[in-house]
């Protein structure tokens, strides 16, 4: 249930309803829009039928929320959600270009990619610490020397990183370093993890499981929301079908429809959609024609020598291409690059 107050109500007046719904049993969220605050009661919400809250003078309106994604609908705040990314700004006008190689394979190949990100007008280096991997006999990732490569690309480059993190065990590692805690298309129904997540105050990035629908989504990411953490970033990444002539089936029609039903900020990762590289280019131009609100690209100087995901990963020349696209095509939809 969402509880909307009147323009003019007052921060004394929000902790009134606060406390009230609080005195039921029930979480109180609150989400302060341009115009209006709203505040999510959740949980028994029949408790309420016997105070109702229209009694306050500075309620505007109750509304139940049938969705059962409470805190990640749009109806708990209609002006779309914008997360703050160590200063860059994921879910505004400007699209958001994240690159970087699908694992961090050594010191001196992630800052020499991690400068290929930078002049290319990449925002946010991304780069697997830890790579969770089908087969036990692949790379695994270099763990936390990965992590101390990345900070130091970010101390080159004043990038922000973002790195995935598979185990609540590794959490203070990687919550040490990273700006952007990826959630991987493997753990979105983890919700240990998530919950972990939730609970600490560092911007999450949630990939779409490779079977899961939007709405399994949308509810994962309610994990994450209703421990308090609201910077959450939806990532589509494809999904596995019939079709064998791609990696997986890149759902760009998931882009409006999410951001039809939620607030959350979405992305869209071309490379891991399609496991291709020379479908990268167009995937990333028809999501931003679609409205996403960043790409999530990979790129590797040596491909064919790349430990994880060489066939999907970009050069540094086709990225600078990409990015010169990328801002014709946010131009004709009203956006920057």
């Amino acid at each position: 249930m969402i509880i909307i107050l009147k323009p003019e109500a007052t921060e004394a007046e929000i902790a009134l309803v606060v406390k009230k719904i609080e005195s039921y049993g029930l979480a109180a969220h609150i989400s302060k829009g341009t115009e209006r605050t709203i505040i999510g009661a959740i949980g028994d919400e029949r408790v309420l039928q016997e105070g109702p809250l229209e009694a306050f003078p500075f309620v505007e309106e109750v509304l139940p929320i049938l969705k059962p994604y409470k805190l990640a609908s749009r109806e708990f705040k209609p002006d779309g959600s914008i997360v703050n990314v160590d200063g860059v700004l994921v879910g505004g006008r400007q699209v958001v270009v994240m690159a970087g190689p699908c694992a961090v394979e050594s010191r001196e190949g992630l800052l020499q990619i991690a400068q290929y990100v930078k002049s290319g007008g990449g925002r946010i280096l991304r780069g697997g610490a830890y790579k969770p991997r089908t087969s036990p006999y692949t790379f695994q990732g270099l763990g936390e020397e990965g992590l101390a490569y990345l900070a130091e690309a970010k101390r080159a480059t004043g990038l922000p990183i973002a790195t995935e993190l598979m185990d609540s065990r590794d959490a203070d590692a990687v919550y040490q370093y990273a700006d952007l805690i990826q959630i991987g298309a493997r753990n979105m129904q983890n919700f240990k993890l998530l919950t972990e997540v939730g609970s600490r105050r560092k911007p999450v990035l949630l990939k779409r499981g490779s079977s899961s629908t939007v709405k399994e989504l949308l509810l994962a990411a309610e994990y994450i929301l209703s421990e308090g953490n609201y910077d959450v970033i939806l990532c589509e990444r494809g999904i596995r079908t019939f079709e064998d002539a791609t990696r997986n089936t890149l759902d760009l029609s998931a882009v409006p429809l999410i951001k039809r039903l939620s607030h959350l900020p979405v992305v869209v990762d071309p490379s891991h959609g399609t496991g291709k590289w020379h479908l990268v280019s167009p995937m990333a131009l028809a999501a931003v024609a679609a409205g996403a609100d960043g790409i999530m690209v990979e790129i590797h100087p040596h491909p064919e020598e790349a430990l994880s995901d060489g066939p999907q990963a970009l050069l540094p020349g086709t990225f600078e291409t990409l990015m010169s696209e990328l801002r014709g095509v946010a131009q004709a939809v009203g956006r920057s690059l």
